[in-house]
C-alpha cells in the first residue's frame, strides 16, 4: 500500500470516529446470575470517582470490576444464606449507599455413600486435625488482593463429566453431613489438573477430608481450590498463567474414586462452579 492510500484510510478512519463516537470499552466476562444460596448476584452500580468501590456484602468485600462503563459487583450467595431480601453496602467517593436484591429458593439433592467409618465418626486426634484445618482454609479463603481476575469465564481444570452435586446434602454411612461445596469432575487418576485461570498459589497441604489440596488466589476475593489430588506440582507463593499444571487427579482424602473436587469461593461463599463454566 502507498503512502497516499495509507493516509486515505487514517482520515476515513478518523471520520468514522467523529461520526459514531469514542469506541466503547470491552465488557468483562461476567459468570451467569443465578440469585440463590450458592448462587451469584450480579449488582450493577454508578460510582463517582476512579477508585475501586468498596461492596461490603454480610461483613465481607465483594469482587468488583468494571465492566463497559459502569461497576459491576459479583455477590457469591453462601449455601446458608436465607430467603429473601439481602443489602449490600457500596462505599465510594459519593458516599455509602445500600443495594437490595432477593435470594430465592433452590432445592439441592442429597447423595448416600459408603466410606470408611473413621472418616465419618472421627477419633479425638481427627477432630483436632481437623479442626486446625478448617482454620487454615478459612485464612485462605480471607485472601483479597489486586489486580481482579483476568477473566471470570472457566475453563474446566480437567477434561472429564462433571457431576450436578453442588449443594448436594451428604449422608455418609447413614449420617447426614454439610451440602457438597464444589463441582465434582470424573477424571482418571493421574489426569493433568491446569488452573483456569491466572492467579498465585496461596497454599498446598493434605487435608484429612481433601486429600492432597491447592488453593489458588485469582484476585479481589476470588479463590479456587483444588481436591483429592494424587501429586501436587506447585508451591505456596508461585505465580501461575492460566493453564499452567497444578497436579493430577486423584482419590486422596475421603474419596469413593478417582476424581477432582473443585470449588470456587467469592467474599469467602462457596458458589456453584457449573456458573463460570460456559
Amino acid at each position: 500500500m502507498n503512502r497516499c492510500a495509507r493516509a486515505a484510510l487514517a482520515l476515513l478512519g478518523a471520520s468514522v470516529a467523529l461520526a459514531f463516537g469514542p469506541t466503547p470499552a470491552l465488557s468483562f466476562d461476567l459468570p451467569h446470575e443465578n440469585a440463590v444460596p450458592g448462587g451469584v448476584k450480579l449488582i450493577r452500580f454508578d460510582a463517582a470517582g476512579t477508585a475501586v468501590p468498596y461492596v461490603d456484602t454480610d461483613g465481607h468485600r465483594a469482587l468488583v470490576i468494571k465492566d463497559g462503563s459502569t461497576w459491576v459487583a459479583v455477590i457469591g450467595i453462601p449455601l446458608s444464606a436465607p430467603l429473601g431480601e439481602q443489602l449490600v453496602t457500596v462505599r465510594s467517593a459519593a458516599g455509602p449507599q445500600s443495594i437490595a436484591f432477593s435470594v430465592g429458593s433452590k432445592q439441592y439433592a442429597s447423595q448416600s455413600l459408603k466410606v470408611a467409618p473413621r472418616q465419618v465418626n472421627l477419633s479425638k486426634a481427627d477432630l483436632a486435625r481437623v479442626a486446625g484445618e478448617r482454620v487454615r482454609i478459612e485464612r485462605a479463603l480471607g485472601q483479597f488482593s489486586e489486580p481482579p481476575p483476568e477473566s471470570l469465564d472457566l475453563r474446566q481444570p480437567v477434561p472429564g463429566p462433571r457431576s450436578s452435586s453442588f449443594g448436594m446434602r451428604r449422608i455418609f454411612n447413614g449420617e447426614s453431613r454439610n451440602p457438597h461445596s464444589g463441582m465434582d469432575i470424573a477424571a482418571p487418576a493421574g489426569t493433568p489438573v491446569l488452573v483456569p485461570v491466572a492467579g498465585t498459589v496461596v497454599d498446598t497441604g493434605e487435608y484429612f477430608f481433601n486429600g492432597n489440596t491447592v488453593f489458588v488466589d485469582h484476585g479481589r476475593g476470588l479463590i479456587s481450590m483444588y481436591c483429592h489430588l494424587s501429586a501436587i506440582d506447585v508451591k505456596p507463593g508461585q505465580r501461575l498463567a492460566a493453564g499452567t499444571r497444578i497436579g493430577a487427579v486423584g482419590m486422596t482424602g475421603r474419596a469413593t474414586g478417582p476424581h477432582l473436587h473443585w470449588g470456587l469461593s467469592l467474599n469467602r461463599a462457596w458458589v456453584d462452579p457449573e456458573l463460570f463454566v460456559r
